[in-house]
């Protein structure tokens, strides 16, 4: 059949191959999406660590003390503590508002922040600061280019105690060096608390990092932490999320695929079908030299996963190949336009290899029918047809 009938065959593999490519295609941008999400908001350290913040509501504060008992507790690797305050930050002649993240340099990696340029150790001496890339996009000035540079900045402090509304402008006298640029949309620097003591004397933290020494213990640190009445988040409950989305996502771009496949599906149907009626004569000659029902079943059955196969192989190509021009082109539009070139699809082998078995099913599935009606087919009627 496949040497006799070689376009009506290669068209047929090539229809299924267009279904099953639309499928991986689509689902492969799912995929994609999801990774470069999860790239972009996680690292190793990050999943391992919690956010605590205090609840207003219970009264409950982030202080030396409350430090020390989360601290102490059983699974917890390290801590963070972290004042936010609203900043204004000068460079040259240009001032801009943002927020002074004063904690230590471990936090860019609790938080998956990467350093895009120079170093994230701005507590090896004093006086060191790492800025964020929006601040380089607000000066105009490369990321690299602004190391070294210095600038000034001002904290807007709660004046007398640390719940007070009213915000007090406290002006740091000495300047800061440049020793870093981290990846980040939000207009922030981050500063070690060395030689702000006198400004942040009496304020409570803002928030606290807590980094757990395995993701087994994380859970379990959790509860306690809220237990004492804390408000506590981590980011492994957003990727959860995250990954739930997504799976819904990749079902329905798989289901807008499999309008394609059924089409391709019904086409080698029909391919098969009219393969039964071409070789009526060709069956009943077989079976008068000796082939039984199940020879005629299994030959249809074999063509027909044959072809389920080669176009599960040919539907790979095609998906595999389109998605790569698709973002060849996205990515060379994005560098033009001077954005960062991005992977979207993503192709992981077991769904790769989960593809050709499916392929496979939908070939056998869709010659069934056909070759249980060849087998059927009484030889004499077969020699009588035209």
């Amino acid at each position: 059949m496949f040497k006799a009938r070689t376009g009506r065959t290669l068209l047929t593999i090539l229809g299924m191959g267009i279904g099953i490519g639309a499928i991986l295609f689509l689902v492969g941008l799912g995929y994609g999406l999801q990774e470069v999400l999860l790239k972009t908001i996680t690292t190793s350290d990050s999943l391992l660590a919690l956010d605590v913040s205090a609840d207003s509501e219970k009264g409950s504060k982030l202080n030396g003390e409350a430090v020390k008992k989360i601290e102490n507790q059983e699974g917890v690797a390290e801590i963070v503590p972290i004042y936010d305050a609203q900043a204004q930050i000068k460079f040259q002649d240009i001032s801009a508002d943002g927020t002074a993240v004063v904690a230590k340099p471990l936090l860019l990696k609790l938080e998956g922040k990467k350093i895009i340029s120079g170093s994230e150790n701005f507590e090896e001496s004093s006086k060191k600061i790492v800025i964020s890339s929006s601040f380089s996009n607000i000066l105009n000035i490369p990321p690299e280019e602004l190391e070294g540079k210095s600038v000034n900045f001002s904290l807007f402090l709660p004046s007398g105690e640390s719940n007070s509304e009213k915000l007090e402008r406290k002006d740091v006298g000495s300047s800061y060096e440049i020793i870093g640029v981290a990846e980040s949309e939000e207009l922030s620097f981050f500063v070690s608390s060395d030689g702000l003591e006198q400004f942040l004397s009496g304020v409570d933290y803002s928030r606290l990092k807590v980094k757990c020494s395995s993701s087994d213990v994380l859970d379990g640190v959790k509860e306690k932490i809220i237990g004492d009445n804390f408000l506590v988040s981590s980011l492994s409950d957003t990727v959860k999320e995250v990954n739930k989305m997504f799976r819904f996502i990749k079902i329905i771009l798989a289901l807008f695929g499999m309008v394609a496949l059924l089409v391709s599906a019904i086409g080698m149907f029909n391919t098969m079908t009219v393969s039964l009626l071409e070789r009526t004569k060709e069956i009943g000659i077989m079976k008068s030299i000796g082939a039984s029902d199940k020879d005629i079943l299994l030959i249809f059955l074999i063509e027909s996963t044959i072809m389920g196969f080669l176009g599960g192989l040919s539907g790979i190509i095609l998906g595999v190949t389109f998605g790569e021009a698709v973002n060849l082109i996205l990515n060379a539009v994005a560098w033009k336009l001077g954005g960062q070139t991005l992977s979207l699809f993503y192709f992981p082998v077991w769904f790769l290899l989960f593809i050709v078995g499916f392929s496979v099913l939908i070939g056998f599935l869709t010659g069934l029918v056909p070759a249980r009606r060849a087998s059927a087919i009484d030889p004499l009627d077969a020699l009588r047809s035209k």
